[in-house]
């Protein structure tokens, strides 16, 4: 088993070894520039991570993860233009940087780049990856498209937000190690098994995601503090704190989250009344119970133990972290 390091390195490699064209360099540049922009390359890491846990060839699995990785930053480019974000990973956003025009244009190009990495495949197993690859990125699309919903709606339900930050990031972790099972040959079953426990780590990601928004360090976020309270976002922390709140603290929420203001009395109010309403906690507790359902199909795979040791690990990692 290679280590995190290893497997970092071996995804560094493979993006230096896959250069983009050279012109025209208008279209080019912003998609190097999002790809090194200090991101961790955690998805074409876990595909990987697929792979090797059923022994397989790591390096045939190299390029289908960096199908992943485009992905994830295409998605990435045209939701930093939708959410009018002007900072991704502590630097400016690709649309504030080069404009929107080419963000858009530049993010579809990474869209067909990420497919051309699975070209190299054999037949049958090219079929299913692309397959696979078509089912997410609609489902993605369809869970970006959720979010747009629910900034205007104001009745979201705990089902509604779950069933969005499934789609919307869920699904592509659950993808990324399904697709490292693929090329690892493993069996429908355990291939099954592993996507889904990426499916709810994913969940448990966007949840901690959420509350590291709100409650995370300034110095690790790599983003605009409280984003999601400046733009109405109704996450698990909104909808938690609509639930437990009294007649007199509902009114106040809603007035905040009809109000489109950068005021900083917005943030505070709103931070105060999600601490004094102990959603953080809740969070923090629905957080793990995600995290345990996940591990709970990690058990169900028919590999032994020692291999699970580097997702048991990237498990902790992404809902310990702080940024």
């Amino acid at each position: 088993m290679y280590s995190f390091d290893k497997f970092h390195e071996l995804v560094a490699q493979t993006i230096d070894e896959n250069p983009f064209s050279k012109s025209p360099n208008e279209l080019y540049e912003p998609m190097d520039y999002i790809l090194n922009i200090g991101g961790k390359r955690i998805r074409p890491i876990i595909v990987l991570l697929g792979t090797d846990l059923f022994d397989g060839d790591i390096h045939k699995a190299l390029k289908p993860s960096l199908a992943i990785e485009f992905f994830h930053n295409f998605s990435l480019m045209h939701d930093d233009i939708m959410d009018n974000a002007s900072l991704r990973r502590s630097k400016p956003t690709v649309h504030e940087k080069f404009g929107i025009n080419t963000a858009i244009l530049s993010g579809d190009a990474m869209l067909i780049k990420a497919y051309q990495f699975l070209e190299d495949l054999e037949p049958e197993l090219f079929k299913k990856t692309t397959q696979l690859f078509s089912k997410t990125a609609l489902e993605v699309c369809e869970g970006q498209q959720y979010d747009v919903n629910y900034e205007t709606k104001v009745n979201v339900s705990y089902e509604d937000y779950i069933k969005m930050i499934s789609l919307k990031t869920g699904v592509l972790l659950g993808t990324a190690l399904k697709l490292g099972a693929l090329v690892g040959e493993a069996s429908e079953k355990d291939s099954d098994a592993l996507y889904q426990y990426g499916l709810n780590l994913g969940i448990a990601y966007q949840l901690k995601d959420d509350y590291l928004d709100v409650f995370g360090s300034l110095e690790h976020l790599g983003k605009k503090h409280a984003g999601d309270i400046f733009e109405n976002k109704k996450t698990i922390l909104y909808i938690s704190a609509l639930e437990a709140a009294n007649e007199e603290e509902k009114e106040e929420l809603l007035y905040w989250y009809s109000s489109n203001t950068d005021n900083v009395d917005k943030i505070y109010a709103v931070e105060n009344l999600f601490r004094k309403l102990n959603v953080n906690r809740k969070l923090s507790m629905l957080i793990r119970e995600y995290t345990n359902k996940a591990h709970s199909f990690l058990d169900q795979i028919d590999v032994p133990e020692e291999r699970k040791s580097h997702l048991r690990e990237l498990s902790e990692f992404l809902i310990d972290r702080q940024g």
